[in-house]
């Protein structure tokens, strides 16, 4: 696992991105860096945020998408994050 997607698994920043105040299913989690530096990085961000409605036995998965601006250390590792 990169240093960027272990961070973007493990941030709480992704949470803003959820509309309906659910929880990200990190298994559905993708990202593409748009572009990279030696100190920043932009990703495109997408993910499903999974929503427990009404007796369900299965979670309603709503698509969530955004952008963030990493900035790396100079081994790769992110140190902060801003939502775009």
């Amino acid at each position: 696992m990169s240093a960027i997607e272990y961070y973007l698994k493990t941030c709480r920043e992704l949470a803003r991105f959820c509309s309906r105040n659910g929880w990200i299913d990190n298994a559905s989690l993708h990202y593409a860096v748009a572009w990279e530096s030696d100190n920043a990085a932009r990703v495109d961000i997408e993910f499903d945020e999974l929503l427990m409605e009404g007796g369900a036995h299965q979670p309603l998965r709503v698509s969530c998408c955004g952008q963030m601006r990493l900035f790396l250390d100079h081994n790769g590792r992110v140190i902060s994050s801003e939502i775009l």
